[in-house]
């Protein structure tokens, strides 16, 4: 399954990562970098330490699993 991390730095200079699950393919960079400012500029979300500040990055993770037969 395929995430896609948003990370953003927080008032005590922290890393906040927030996921999205199945996220659209193909990735759009322009629409993520226009999401994420406008996540800053709404002030969406706060964490534990303090509002999001600035973008830091974001990455598309696939995990994949391999049962391994005992």
């Amino acid at each position: 399954m395929k995430t896609l991390e948003l990370k953003f730095i927080n008032d005590d200079g922290k890393i906040v990562t927030y996921s999205i699950e199945k996220p659209i393919e193909p990735i759009d960079p322009a629409a993520i970098n226009a999401v994420m400012d406008e996540i800053l500029t709404q002030n969406a979300f706060t964490s534990s330490g303090g509002d999001l500040m600035s973008k830091k990055s974001a990455r598309l993770v696939e995990h994949n699993v391999e049962d391994i037969e005992l």
